[in-house]
């Protein structure tokens, strides 16, 4: 790799490769040791093209939900089965991985700029901006870039666009699905929003069960398949549709408990 190569967003990549090696080394504790990430289903990244696929997820922080990905993708990448175990997997890691996100988050500080440039597909939202309530057209350009960046590798992208759990899905996701025909892998978190504050930047709580699940790719008919039939799908993938919201059996909830107790250290 030329020391000056860039990326289609014009990323310089020798400089991206450092950057997710000193965070993720920084960050690693966060998932491996203050905390235990629980991961299932990490066989599955392995079996995936290096372009062309769209991760969705649903969303409890800022930057934490992104960053344990991160971890999560090169760990399986470099033969680690659901484990994060040794950050040895950091010193080559993929750097055709994007995340979708809110530019104003993306400009608010120092530290977002940093993270923006190891992959930030930063859009502007229509429907927030500045913690108020806005009814704005979609941005072109924002789909185009999302378009490169599939191009060029994998994007991550959290279709409620906001880290309150059971919110509608945004039908913007469905119609990127459509137009680009992606590989669709579902991805499910939890604990998260136990373990850090709302940016995922300060630990709140040491000691929780976090989850990561990845689940197999959707089959979906792109050409017969409506984008209200792609939203409903998703909403079911990520464990976010309002049938998710009963009430979780007692014998569940012990069996959680106990299982966050022998996490302890």
């Amino acid at each position: 790799m030329g020391l000056f190569k860039k990326n289609p967003f014009g990323h310089i990549l020798f400089l991206k490769k450092w950057l997710i090696r000193i965070f993720g080394a920084l960050t690693h504790r966060r998932f491996r040791g203050f905390n235990e990430l629980q991961i299932e289903g990490s066989e599955i990244i392995k079996d995936l093209p290096d372009t062309n696929v769209l991760f969705v997820s649903n969303h409890q922080t800022y930057f934490a939900d992104v960053v344990s990905m991160f971890h999560v993708f090169n760990a399986s990448l470099s033969g680690r089965t659901d484990s994060i175990k040794n950050i040895g997997y950091l010193w080559n890691p993929k750097l055709n991985i994007y995340y979708i996100a809110a530019k104003e988050t993306m400009k608010a500080g120092l530290l977002p700029k940093i993270l923006a440039y190891m992959g930030s597909i930063s859009i502007e939202r229509t429907w927030r901006s500045e913690g108020k309530d806005v009814n704005r057209q979609v941005k072109m350009s924002d789909i185009s870039s999302i378009g490169k960046a599939l191009d060029d590798g994998w994007v991550i992208t959290f279709p409620q666009g906001t880290t309150t759990p059971f919110k509608p899905i945004r039908k913007g996701t469905a119609h990127i699905i459509k137009r680009y025909k992606p590989i669709v892998v579902p991805i499910v978190i939890d604990g998260f929003r136990r373990s850090f504050d709302k940016k995922g930047l300060r630990i709140k709580k040491k000691n929780i069960l976090q989850s990561f699940e990845i689940k197999a790719p959707l089959e979906i008919d792109y050409e017969n398949e409506t984008t209200k039939d792609i939203v409903k799908r998703i909403e079911y993938a990520i464990e976010q549709h309002p049938s998710f919201l009963k009430v979780i059996p007692q014998k569940e909830l012990e069996a959680l408990e106990e299982l966050n107790k022998r996490r302890k250290w």
